[in-house]
């Protein structure tokens, strides 16, 4: 099973040989196996890649996410087809029910809310309470917006009352890399699946490309959150963002076993897209480090 990231820093050249990744700077050459490797992150513009690299990353559905000259995450390398019966999933994602996606939203919602008020119970903030009952309001679809209410006290509690998502801060440029590498984490197993990231729930966006894993993220953004609010003293520096992609290697329990978060992902898009014509299979992540 592949477990690695690979971050690249520095100016190299990045190729394919014998099933291995060659990370050449200047007189020194690395191997990694394929077989091992999960995501590759290329944090730099001086790296120079292979097409038959890309090939390769590709077949083995290996991630690659690249990022800009303000080393923030812009975009990934997504193949065309992931799964053989690809078309066949499509056509049932197109016919998805209103009141079936509705639904599902709603859970979504309720997952992603209890563990914010998790969060906030962790930090001894005693708006978690708070949180919790608007876990009995949340209407079909979330019509009434229990989420945006949520999300303005959370973010509150957790970075202050003058906080906002749209400041430029080291705190959102590590939430935002944060969400960057869940959300290329998340679009993988989608496309894996034989499924349209474009193509949302609850998200409609024509500009968004990722409605969907908009969507199917959500109850996982408190570990990215938890993260940052205990370390929102920190430079916003390589080392922090290499302590971020760890992350997803670190063990939480779901269904009450222990995995590596990168497995729980897989499992629970999985059961998050069999679960649109059928809510009973609903598996949420529920946020417990133990």
């Amino acid at each position: 099973m592949s477990f690695r990231t690979v971050v690249i820093t520095k100016q190299s050249k990045i190729s394919y040989k014998n099933r291995f990744l060659v990370v050449k700077k200047e007189s020194e050459e690395k191997f990694i196996h394929l077989s091992e490797i999960d995501t590759i992150i290329v944090d730099s513009i001086s790296v120079s890649i292979s097409s038959y690299l890309l090939k390769e990353l590709a077949d083995n559905k290996i991630n690659i996410i690249f990022c800009d000259e303000k080393h923030n995450p812009f975009g990934e390398l997504a193949p065309f087809y992931s799964r053989h019966n690809s078309s066949k999933q499509i056509k049932e994602q197109i016919k998805w029910k209103k009141a079936s996606k509705e639904l599902l939203w709603q859970k979504i919602v309720e997952n992603k809310i209890l563990n914010q008020a998790m969060l906030l119970k962790k930090i001894k903030s005693s708006k978690n309470k708070l949180l919790l009952s608007y876990i009995n309001e949340i209407q079909l679809g979330d019509k009434t917006n229990r989420e945006g209410h949520a999300a303005k006290v959370y973010f509150n509690e957790l970075f202050g009352k003058k906080f906002s998502r749209d400041d430029n801060s080291s705190i959102n440029a590590a939430l935002n890399y944060g969400y960057a590498v869940l959300l290329s984490t998340v679009n993988k197993e989608i496309i894996g699946n034989g499924y349209l990231t474009q193509l949302g729930i609850h998200h409609k966006n024509e500009f968004n490309e990722f409605n969907l894993t908009c969507d199917i993220m959500e109850p996982f953004r408190i570990i990215i959150d938890n993260f940052v609010y205990f370390n929102k003293d920190r430079e916003f520096n390589s080392e922090y963002k290499l302590d971020i992609v760890n992350i997803f290697n670190n063990s939480f329990k779901y269904s009450n076993k222990k995995y590596i978060l990168k497995d729980i992902i897989k499992m629970y898009v999985k059961n998050t897209l069999e679960s649109v014509n059928d809510i009973e299979k609903y598996k949420g992540f529920v946020y417990d480090e133990g």
